[in-house]
């Protein structure tokens, strides 16, 4: 029987093709391993990721569309429910001629104030004498001749009931763009020029129209 052998020189060149062979697979096999966070080996570093987009609770909601512009903290249309308390405007000839009369009326109603006769009747008596006409109206309610107006104070809400305190108001048409709106009562009295106001005339409407 012949039996082959196989060269030493043979032999050391298959057994170091063997260990390189193993040498790759085992270098493939730890570059796989290095992903594996489970094994607690290095990985590779992790993509940024964009922030968050806020939530609807973080952003700031839309301002009202039924607040009017320029107004701050105040109730929706609050300049249109108040423009019944707008004065319209005077000229320069209507302001001088208020002024010229509310420089009558003033010490008139000082002096009614000091004597405590802060009563209607007597507040109209006192002015017709700086020879105004009072103020009338005809059968539709409409003006009648007249320029002066006196009557009783307006009722004001107090903690939970309606209070007519004693005085007088004081409205005088000086000319269709210009008026005196007056006042006395046992705490003050107050004279000012103003516009007619849009349904009051010359005398300013209360509160809570």
């Amino acid at each position: 029987m012949l039996i082959f052998t196989t060269p030493p020189r043979r032999r050391c060149a298959a057994l170091v093709l063997l260990l390189s062979a193993t040498s790759l697979a085992l270098t493939g096999c730890g570059e796989e391993r290095a992903t594996d966070t489970a094994a607690g080996l290095p990985t590779s570093p992790a993509r940024s990721s964009p922030p968050p987009s806020p939530s609807p609770a973080m952003t700031s909601p839309p301002a009202s569309p039924y607040v009017e512009p320029g107004v701050v903290d105040g109730a929706p249309h609050n300049g249109d429910n108040n423009a019944y308390r707008r004065t319209g405007d005077m000229s320069p000839a209507g302001e001088k001629a208020a002024r010229r009369e509310a420089a009558r009326i003033e010490p008139v109603l000082k002096r009614l104030w000091g004597q405590k006769e802060w009563d209607p009747e007597s507040v109209r008596a006192a002015l017709l004498k700086l020879g105004y006409a009072e103020e009338g109206s005809g059968d539709a309610g409409e003006r009648a001749g007249g320029t002066l107006g006196v009557r009783g104070m307006d009722a004001r809400y107090e903690t939970d009931h309606y209070v007519t305190p004693e005085g007088a108001q004081v409205g005088l048409r000086v000319r269709a763009d210009a008026c005196v709106t007056a006042f006395v009562q046992e705490t003050n009295y107050g004279v000012k020029v103003n516009g007619p106001y849009m349904e009051t005339g010359c005398f300013e409407p209360p509160y809570g129209h």
